[in-house]
């Protein structure tokens, strides 16, 4: 079956002369909607939230839309070809195409339940790692190491999780079926190995290894830095001047939040140990970003207290 174009900006409302600010709303906006743990049709939103993860995955990422937009509804004929401006846009020509073709093999990878759209993998998902020789040598040749994205979720990040994923390699079509295991606190960037399962080896040579490359979802309240999260917090404007306390959502409860007298805009208040996993059961950080809640109504007798303090303050 033929892989489908995917219009990322249509998946999230945007045109295609969006600013990223305007597509980080969006996201923002559509993540809350179809996050599982909040919509009532949890399924349906759980394929939507992936949708959406994808499409900012790729327009959030001043790098991957620009390749996305060069090639647009047109990009399989860039990836067939191998021409200059697929190489320059990051194709994988001579080696392993997007859904990890070794064309020095003849293998052609395809991956399922990895998170990410077939349309994904083939523009910027799986890739050969590593080489081997050719030509006439004969001598036991190691098979190629394969890439792969894999997508995780901080919930994942923070518990661990076992998930299963299939792969057909073109010259085995028999598919693999695999539970991978996500240990709690993997990272972004960090590659999961599955031994033996990349490129077939030469003249009895061992296979190559398959890698899955973590991308960690993108959740509508919470950004990463590091093993560190932020995630902004409302606080009414009276409690910013005098002080006093706030509870959190936080991925282990509820969370009480000192605010400090006189604190402002944009201040960071951190929670200790409240942040990702790290190696040896440490903890990062939790980063509360002051966002002041200004009154939406006011009676006479409380507009009149304003307008009192704006005098003393002139």
């Amino acid at each position: 079956m033929a892989v489908q174009f995917r219009d990322y900006y249509q998946t999230l409302g945007v045109a295609k002369t969006a600013g990223q600010d305007e597509i980080k709303a969006a996201f923002r906006k559509l993540a809350r909607k179809y996050h599982p743990d909040t919509a009532e049709d949890k399924k349906t939103a759980e394929e939507k939230f992936k949708e959406i993860n994808e499409a900012y995955e790729v327009l959030g990422d001043p790098e991957k839309r620009r390749k996305y937009d060069e090639f647009g509804a047109n990009w399989q004929q860039g990836a067939e070809t191998g021409g200059g401006a697929w190489r320059q846009a990051g194709g994988f020509p001579g080696g392993a195409s997007a859904r990890g073709f070794d064309r020095d093999e003849g293998v052609d990878f395809e991956f399922g339940g990895t998170g990410f759209s077939d349309f994904f993998e083939q523009m910027f998902g799986a890739r050969r790692a590593g080489f081997r020789a050719g030509g006439f040598d004969r001598s036991p040749q190691r098979g190629s190491d394969v890439e792969a994205d894999i997508m995780v979720s901080l919930e994942e990040v923070f518990h661990g999780s076992a998930r299963q994923i299939s792969f057909r390699r073109h010259d085995f079509p028999q598919v693999q079926t695999y539970t991978v295991k996500i240990p709690k606190g993997v990272r972004e960037g960090q590659r999961i190995r599955l031994a033996g399962q990349g490129g077939a080896g030469a003249a009895g040579g061992s296979a190559g290894d398959l890698y899955l490359r973590v991308r960690l979802q993108k959740h509508p309240d919470y950004e990463i830095e590091g093993g560190d999260l932020y995630r902004q917090i409302a606080v009414p404007a009276w409690k910013c001047v005098l002080g006093g306390s706030v509870e959190l959502a936080t991925f282990d409860g509820t969370a009480k939040v000192r605010i400090p007298p006189r604190t402002q805009g944009g201040q960071k208040l951190r929670l200790t140990g409240y942040g990702l996993p790290k190696v040896g059961g440490a903890r990062g950080d939790l980063y509360a970003v002051v966002v002041i809640e200004l009154p939406k109504h006011l009676s006479a007798a409380q507009e009149a207290l304003w307008k009192k303090l704006a005098d003393d303050a002139s």
